[in-house]
């Protein structure tokens, strides 16, 4: 059993003495690193929690611009492929008159060219017809 002597009263004096000086020497200064090591650490959670918000805006930031620059490509592509289109359209035009301007033209040579022909033939023919009349007179 615990018996109440006067060595007890010393043993409480030392213990309480001891942790008085243990507190001072060893438990504040661990306790003052603890609460700059926490404080080390919220600021880095905050820092890292502020990093993280700026890469979410940033990539909300790019992610609009990649939307707004496809858009604009895409607006961009309609807006050329429909000036193809319409120059396609144009050159296809003036192709096409200039094919029947020329099938018109040398369709025009080929009337003037058979009328000169018949011609030649008619003067022909009657040179022929006059031969062989002479040469049948002759005969």
């Amino acid at each position: 059993m615990l018996e109440f002597n006067s060595w007890y009263f010393v043993l409480l004096a030392n213990f309480l003495i001891l942790l008085a000086v243990l507190n001072s020497l060893l438990f504040q200064p661990l306790k003052k690193v603890l609460k700059e090591r926490e404080g080390t650490i919220n600021g880095m959670l905050n820092d890292a929690k502020a990093m993280m918000a700026k890469r979410d805006e940033a990539l909300k930031r790019v992610s609009s611009e990649q939307a707004a620059a496809k858009a604009k490509a895409k607006e961009t592509y309609e807006r050329l492929r429909q000036e193809g289109l319409q120059y396609q359209k144009e050159v296809m035009g003036k192709a096409e008159a200039e094919a029947l301007e020329m099938i018109e033209r040398a369709r025009k040579e080929l009337q003037t060219e058979c009328e000169r022909v018949r011609a030649a033939l008619k003067t022909d023919i009657e040179n022929l017809s006059q031969e062989i009349m002479n040469k049948l007179v002759k005969a």
